[in-house]
């Protein structure tokens, strides 16, 4: 099996707000620390891989939203530490 051609670049999903939770993990990306640091280091598949782990970070912050009975959307109360769930 042939491997696929990447043409561009997978982008850092770094969206500037770089608070971390006690945890570690990014109130902007969704990002553990490891995974901040060692982003220009990794292969393509790799992050990929964390692009998969931060979409399932986001879908239990809102599945908790959802059985709290919050607002429902993607920005965090920091103050609150709502991404303190993943």
């Amino acid at each position: 099996m042939t491997q696929q051609f990447e043409l561009f670049d997978i982008a850092n999903p770094c969206v500037g707000i770089c608070k971390s939770n006690k945890k570690g993990y990014c109130f902007g990306c969704l990002r553990s620390r490891p995974e901040r640091q060692l982003w220009h280091r990794m292969t393509t598949e790799q992050r990929r891989d964390v692009l998969r782990l931060i979409v399932g970070r986001k879908q239990r912050i809102e599945h908790m939203r959802q059985y709290r009975g919050e607002q429902l959307g993607f920005e965090f109360d920091i103050a609150a530490g709502t991404n303190d769930l993943f």
